[in-house]
């Protein structure tokens, strides 16, 4: 059961909003396998369970934001504003929708929640150990750069110069070939 829905097909479907990483009510109830007006009435039952630190629905701005994502209806849009659900609120779901498929697609979604901070957790180190080195090497790099620069400007002053300079042109005017 643990194929059953992909990591990387959760993990496309968290986005970020108000600064968390959160999964929309219509993308909840795809993976759920159950209409999103299921989960919502679901979720308006059991609404002591979801504070806002789990659950919040989206402001005018941030629809807009996101509207190439929504479907529409048949009316020409949304009629209400999607629910945004933190890691919290998903792991609340699955208290509010008991069916086996749900606690299956839970689990999952907690994998890829984790997956997600793991890897990002790995980037924000990956980062740090680069600025250290940055830091650590600067110095040296800049010294190597000055000491090219340095060859560079002398092999500027002391090349020979090639060509013609235009007042030498001048001083000595072509010849009429002789016959």
């Amino acid at each position: 059961m643990s194929d059953l829905i992909p990591l990387e097909a959760i993990t496309a479907k968290i986005i970020v909003l108000r600064g968390m990483k959160v999964m929309l009510d219509r993308d909840l109830a795809e993976l759920y396998g159950v209409e999103t007006k299921v989960l919502k009435q679901a979720v308006r039952r059991n609404i002591k369970r979801f504070p806002e630190d789990f659950m919040f629905k989206l402001s005018k701005q941030e629809v807009m934001n996101l509207r190439s994502q929504f479907v529409t209806s048949r009316w020409g849009g949304a009629r209400y504003y999607p629910m945004a659900f933190t890691e919290q609120g998903v792991a609340m779901l699955s208290s509010v929708l008991n069916s086996e498929r749900a606690v299956q697609v839970n689990i999952q979604i907690m994998r890829a929640f984790t997956r997600l901070r793991r890897m990002l957790a790995d980037n924000e180190d990956l980062r740090r150990r680069i600025e250290e080195m940055e830091a650590k090497y600067d110095e040296q790099f800049r010294l190597v750069f000055e000491a090219i620069k340095q060859l560079l400007s002398e092999e500027e002053k002391t090349g020979p110069k090639i060509g013609y300079l235009r007042e030498e042109v001048e001083k000595y005017p072509q010849q009429e070939p002789s016959e």
